[in-house]
């Protein structure tokens, strides 16, 4: 007779194979990915995958959610912390780098491979979990404009800080720096460039 799955037994297996799809996918992109090898990473039959997950761009969603969901619940945290708004805008930007350089494939994964998520309800916790991520992009931001520390749009401002350190974390991640600018030379000259910028009421600027 055939055992029983508890739904902690199941959720637990759903996780193993999260955690076997993610080095996966991190290695090998969506395109290099079989459930059949998904299988033999977790040692099980290769039809046992699919008693959990529909197929591989379902279980590559699941494997996204829960990254989102991670670095969301991490930049959520360092916002949380006492202090002022600097503080808690510097304890979201140390948060973000931690995140990325402790998790390189998820953070990979985040960002350079798109699941098809035309389907919003197939899709919905993904859905849920990006918006999630992003608006810890910005809420930091909201405090330093209101602070009159920054000026200018607060959504507008984290975009412009997140595409900077995405591209230094990218740097980083890839071994494209070098000993004359390592990671925090970089990112200490861009947050000085990008502060003094935007500290520049615009009316003053230029």
């Amino acid at each position: 007779m055939p055992a029983v799955l508890t739904a902690e037994k199941i959720e637990d297996f759903r996780e193993k194979l999260c955690d076997a799809a993610l080095h996966i996918f991190a290695s090998r992109g969506r395109e290099g990915f079989t459930m059949r090898e998904l299988a033999a990473a977790v040692g099980v039959s290769p039809m046992t995958p699919y008693r959990y997950f529909k197929d591989k761009d379902a279980i590559l969603a699941a494997v996204r959610t829960r990254a989102f969901d991670d670095f969301a619940a991490a930049l959520e945290a360092a916002f949380a912390t006492p202090g002022d708004a600097q503080a808690k805008a510097n304890a979201a930007g140390r948060a973000y780098i931690r995140f990325a350089f402790d998790h390189p494939e998820a953070y990979r994964l985040m960002f350079e491979i798109e699941a098809d998520c035309n389907d919003e309800a197939e899709h919905a916790e993904l859905l849920r979990a990006t918006e999630r991520a992003r608006g810890t992009l910005t809420r930091h931001i909201h405090p330093l404009v209101d602070a009159g520390l920054l000026h200018g749009d607060p959504v507008v401002i984290g975009h412009v800080f997140w595409a900077a350190l995405h591209g230094a974390v990218m740097l980083q991640l890839a071994n494209k720096l070098t000993p004359e600018c390592d990671f925090e030379t970089l990112s200490r000259a861009m947050f000085r460039a990008l502060t003094a910028g935007f500290g520049t009421p615009p009316d003053t600027a230029g």
